[in-house]
């Protein structure tokens, strides 16, 4: 089954204690669509000023992702600069240019409509909404924010809740958005807000899933090069969103598969800055560290505790 994203696509400009890069190709509904495209059609909602490169442009389409739905307007297009110390968690922003981005309305092609799968980026609630009034019958509606809509759109992000099936947000939103400093009350506050699923990105940390009626945790890969965080997220979302999509099915089992795989996505996207090493992906790479993962928490080729 297709997915629909709708986000940013931007150029970043970051530095890490590892390096740097300078108007390297970025934006949430990149980094998505390039993760999701692995196993599903993405049709990708976003705008681009009037630099967009057409290269990048046809490497997109390259990789299956319909660009029906992305607009070119004149104007630049949005760029983001950031810093990250040792703390990989923790990025610093030095400087943002919406340009194009803050104009941004989203229009979804009649073919997008019907889209069974929905990820909604970190975007205004504001235009979250424009996309859910959109959109006719899908099977599944997941959003991204962020403490800035947090705090700033309390209202309308409500009205967001109020119409998803799932969340994804990290571990500090979750505590801001609910006041609750414990996690697993926190995931139950935000269900009793809308979303029947909630997905808490823990960075390093690895990742929890609340469904209906339990949780699934998947661990973060121990890594030994990590150049970039950038689009860690956006990747996992991809890889969750994707793998769901095509399996086409929201059973406990698939989704716990589906959360080991968007942890795989990461991981190999925190190895290089932007989508370099995304981009170098394929079935067998994926295949391997997804095998790893599971290896990772196998508890059955362990003797049974003695007491």
């Amino acid at each position: 089954m297709s997915l629909l994203v709708v986000g940013s696509v931007a150029f970043d400009s970051i530095k890490t204690p590892f390096g740097q890069v300078d108007q390297a190709l970025g934006g949430s509904a990149t980094y998505f669509s390039t993760s999701a495209s692995y196993y599903t059609d993405v049709k990708l909602v976003a705008v681009v000023g009037e630099d967009f490169p057409e290269a990048e442009l046809d490497e997109l389409r390259g990789r299956g992702i319909d660009l029906e739905g992305l607009v070119r307007q004149p104007g630049a297009t949005f760029r983001w600069k950031g810093e990250y110390g040792l703390d990989l968690n923790d990025a610093r922003t030095l400087d943002t240019q919406l340009n194009v981005f803050e104009h941004f309305k989203p229009v979804l092609p009649d073919a997008y409509r019907d889209s069974a799968y929905v990820f909604l980026g970190n975007i205004h609630p504001a235009l979250q909404l424009q996309v859910l009034d959109q959109i006719r019958a899908p099977k599944l509606v997941a959003a991204d924010t962020m403490n800035f809509w947090i705090n700033g759109e309390p209202a309308l992000l409500r009205e967001v809740l109020s119409r998803i099936d799932m969340l994804f947000v990290n571990d500090a939103e979750a505590r801001a958005l609910t006041g609750e400093p414990n996690i697993v009350k926190a995931a139950q506050k935000i269900k009793a807000m809308g979303p029947s699923r909630v997905m808490i990105k823990r960075g390093e940390f690895g990742a929890l899933l609340f469904d209906r009626d339990q949780f699934f945790f998947a661990p973060a890969y121990p890594l030994e090069d990590v150049f970039d965080p950038t689009g860690a997220g956006d990747s996992f979302g991809g890889g969750f969103m994707g793998y769901v999509a095509r399996q086409d099915d929201l059973s406990p089992r698939t989704l716990c598969q589906a959360t080991v795989i968007g942890a795989v996505m990461a991981s190999y996207c925190v190895e290089r800055f932007s989508l370099e090493r995304l981009r170098q992906l394929g079935p067998h790479l994926i295949e391997k560290r997804y095998h790893q993962f599971r290896a990772l928490t196998d508890f059955a080729a362990l003797s049974p505790l003695s007491t």
